[in-house]
């Protein structure tokens, strides 16, 4: 998957609500920002391999809070299953 999927698909924004998302096994995809601090990112990233959830780390905060139709940067966000 890529960015361009966080503009219309069920996401997540966020640190701490991705991390809720993957605890709760609602994750699919997670991006990372590439230049985000690691202590901020490492434990989510451990997280998702725990999870088994694939994790995509190419993208910038600017980038990927962009894709995500934000005005600030993003650390992390995730695609997560459709709410029924």
């Amino acid at each position: 998957m890529t960015l361009d999927a966080l503009k219309t698909a069920d996401r997540v924004i966020g640190v701490k609500q991705v991390g809720k998302a993957v605890k709760r096994g609602e994750a699919t995809q997670v991006f990372l920002a590439s230049d985000a601090d690691a202590r901020v990112v490492e434990p989510l990233r451990t997280l998702c391999s725990e999870a088994g959830v694939p994790v995509d780390e190419t993208a910038a905060l600017k980038e990927l809070g962009a894709a995500c139709g934000i005005e600030v940067g993003a650390a992390a966000a995730a695609l997560t299953k459709p709410i029924r």
